[in-house]
């Protein structure tokens, strides 16, 4: 009887592929694991007690702006913001903050501080771009009330910002 000789183990497709689907699983898995570890998870709160605590009061600064019966008119473009009061000015400081949080992309939020001319009229450049959606905050230097709206910007004419 005579035997046919076998191929060598490495010249076959079988062991190969044997190899090649536990070989290529530890790959992808150390690099997510290297992905886990070196980016950050800038969405994830660590403390959810205080950050719950810190939106009942922001919720307050809101009431206390209704409260107020603060009205205003923000015009922004692409450099400079204006915001006029057409209700319930504050009486007291010439300075005002006005945030910028962006929708997805937290490294571009900023803030600037607005000044009163006299005129009464708020403004502040605006030296970064302002294209996209926005969440916008206004508050005084004391914080101690808070008007806040998502915008898509830059926008043609004024528009009402009111809590």
């Amino acid at each position: 009887m005579q035997s046919t000789p076998s191929k060598i183990w490495y010249k076959q497709f079988w062991p190969w592929f044997l190899i090649f689907v536990p070989l290529m699983s530890m790959v992808l898995s150390f690099t997510m694991m290297r992905l886990a570890f070196n980016s950050e998870d800038s969405m994830v709160v660590d403390d959810y007690y205080k950050e719950g605590k810190g939106i009942n009061l922001k919720f307050q600064k809101v009431e206390n702006a209704k409260n107020l019966n603060i009205k205003t008119s923000i015009e922004i473009s692409s450099d400079y913001a204006a915001i006029t009061f057409l209700a319930g000015a504050p009486t007291q400081g010439e300075v005002l903050t006005l945030n910028f949080f962006h929708a997805t992309q937290d490294f571009k939020d900023f803030s600037v501080t607005l000044l009163r001319d006299a005129k009464g009229v708020y403004r502040a450049p605006l030296e970064q771009d302002v294209t996209g959606k926005w969440q916008i905050t206004l508050q005084p230097f004391d914080e101690s009330w808070k008007i806040q709206k998502v915008v898509t910007l830059p926008r043609a004419a004024a528009f009402e910002f009111n809590p």
